[in-house]
């Protein structure tokens, strides 16, 4: 592409497509695969977001590919969701049934997490016929008007209010405020880590008395496993770390493979609340047999290659290298599995790293709710040379950042 038609392409973009930011981050893409993005002047960029979670399995993955120049041919939308039997949709939820935690085997399948997050909301309130939720401060769930009732940020919250959801919001990962959790509450959302929030993993006894309070309370407990789900952070599931069954998990992200794909997965009993009155809940698109092929391939791809392991053991790696690193600038890194936050002095050092790692051919930005957090979350398959090329970026970049 010549210098003329790429600056009509980006000008396009900007007069178009609806901005979500004032600066985005312009990368006229060419191409993608593994760990790496290429503009359409042949610069590589690595990929330390996964293109914020969803290649986890790496981009343009070779199985996923052929899944979908498979299914493409065969059919794409035939019925609206839940009445017609498309084996991709029925092979991935059996899939999902068998890594899931206790008896959590039916899935419903939406187009994105948000989405999911919104059908475990309408499934806690059919279910307790309560109307109160409890999330946790730094959260994030998603940017649709349920989902952002979740949210206590008021610099995202205040120009939508006033939402809908009556919502508590509690310290997250502080088990003694745990008792606020009573008979009023449908259910309590929470993501195992922490994302948007700055990379947070709470202590280890806060999920497992988490769970003790909504048992006593009578209300669910639903994991947004959104970010952290399908090996992330060293386990299929995050809640698996806890050894906690949540009572619905929600997905999405590195679900479809590359494609649109979300869900939330709970138990028979409490999903057949969603069928009483009949298409009490149903969606179009949900469960796209190209995104369920592709998530399915996918999916299988990711247990046969043993990345859970894989991100269990990067992740010591990752965070043995960048604790070296810690100082004035870099105060701490944390993190879970192949999920890591670096949190840097202020943030202003934390904007002027992102841009100048970016420069130097590094995707990664800071998080939302946490504006001196830099959020990790590399391709599982990252490469022992890709892997040493990111640190060594990242320790550079570290040192020269004004």
């Amino acid at each position: 592409m010549n210098d003329e038609a790429r600056g009509q392409l980006v000008e396009s973009f900007r007069r178009h497509v609806c901005q979500t930011s004032p600066s985005p981050l312009g990368i006229v893409v060419e191409r993608a695969s593994g760990s790496t993005l290429w503009d359409v002047d042949g610069r590589a960029y690595t990929d330390l977001l996964s293109g914020i979670g969803v290649a986890g399995i790496g981009h343009c993955n070779a199985d996923v590919l052929a899944a979908i120049a498979d299914q493409a041919p065969r059919y794409l939308h035939a019925m609206v969701y839940g009445e017609a039997v498309e084996q991709p949709q029925v092979e991935l939820a059996k899939l999902l049934a068998e890594l899931a935690p206790g008896d959590l085997s039916v899935a419903f399948f939406t187009n994105s997490g948000a989405e999911a997050i919104e059908g475990a909301l309408k499934l806690a309130r059919k279910h307790t016929g309560r109307t109160r939720y409890v999330a946790f401060r730094g959260g994030y769930h998603g940017d649709t008007t349920g989902a952002l009732a979740l949210c206590d940020n008021e610099y995202f919250r205040a120009p939508f209010e006033p939402l809908q959801l009556d919502v508590r919001f509690l310290p997250f990962g502080d088990a003694a405020g745990l008792d606020a959790i009573d008979e009023e509450i449908a259910a309590v959302i929470v993501e195992p880590v922490q994302g948007e929030g700055g990379v947070r993993v709470p202590p280890k006894e806060f999920h497992p008395a988490l769970r003790a309070a909504c048992d006593r309370a009578g209300a669910l407990l639903v994991f947004d496993e959104v970010l952290t789900g399908l090996g992330r952070t060293g386990r299929w599931l995050a809640c698996d770390h806890w050894q906690v069954c949540p009572d619905v998990i929600v997905l999405a992200k590195a679900l479809g493979g590359g494609l649109p794909l979300g869900a939330f997965v709970g138990r028979p009993s409490l999903m057949a609340t969603l069928s009483d009155p009949p298409l009490c809940h149903v969606t179009t698109f949900g469960g796209h047999p190209l995104s369920c092929a592709a998530g399915l391939a996918g999916l299988r791809f990711a247990l046969r290659e043993r990345l859970a392991e894989r991100a269990e053991a990067q992740g010591r790696r990752w965070l043995s290298a960048l604790r070296d690193l810690a100082g004035e600038r870099l105060v701490d890194v944390r993190g879970l599995g192949m999920l890591i936050g670096l949190e840097l002095a202020d943030a202003p050092l934390t904007r002027a790293f992102a841009r100048l790692a970016f420069e130097r051919g590094l995707i990664l930005n800071w998080t939302l709710h946490r504006d001196t957090v830099i959020r990790l979350a590399p391709p599982l398959v990252m490469t022992d040379a890709e892997t040493e090329h990111a640190l060594d970026v990242i320790a550079q970049t570290l040192r020269d950042c004004a």
